[in-house]
């Protein structure tokens, strides 16, 4: 009987270890989006959270959501459920180009963050009417 055994290849190492580390800290947190008439609206989970450790970053089309949490456990301690892991959040989204990025509305209540996008109004279209009663 014969073994056919591969060479190995080279591991290719991360271009920085703060690149490598970071992303090994971040976990993506759970979130619902959901499209309606004239927004977007995301809601982000962030136990552990609040305003001041929420940064929201716009690259182009895509919205990045960073969350770090508040309280740091101690190093020798071991977390004994996945939930109660202290690593922060960060929520990458490809959102495209029919959201107004520089009007968006967001709030952090009690681990929960909304992020409300409303969407352009493409040239050539007006708003719709409102009826007075």
């Amino acid at each position: 009987m014969t073994t056919i055994i591969h060479p190995l290849r080279p591991a290719r190492r991360p271009r920085s270890a703060d690149a490598s580390s970071t992303s090994a800290e971040l976990r993506k947190p759970s979130y619902d989006c959901r499209e309606h008439t004239d927004a977007v609206k995301l809601t982000v989970y962030v136990p552990g959270v609040e305003a001041s450790g929420v940064e929201i970053e716009i690259r182009g089309p895509d919205l990045i959501v960073t969350a770090h949490k508040v309280h740091f456990v101690r190093v020798n301690w071991q977390a004994l459920h996945l939930e109660s892991a202290q690593r922060d959040y960060q929520l990458r989204l490809r959102l495209g180009h029919g959201v107004d990025y520089s009007a968006l509305h967001a709030e952090i209540h009690q681990g929960v963050l909304t992020v409300v996008l409303p969407k352009r109004i493409p040239l050539g279209e007006s708003l719709p009417a409102q009826r007075v009663a």
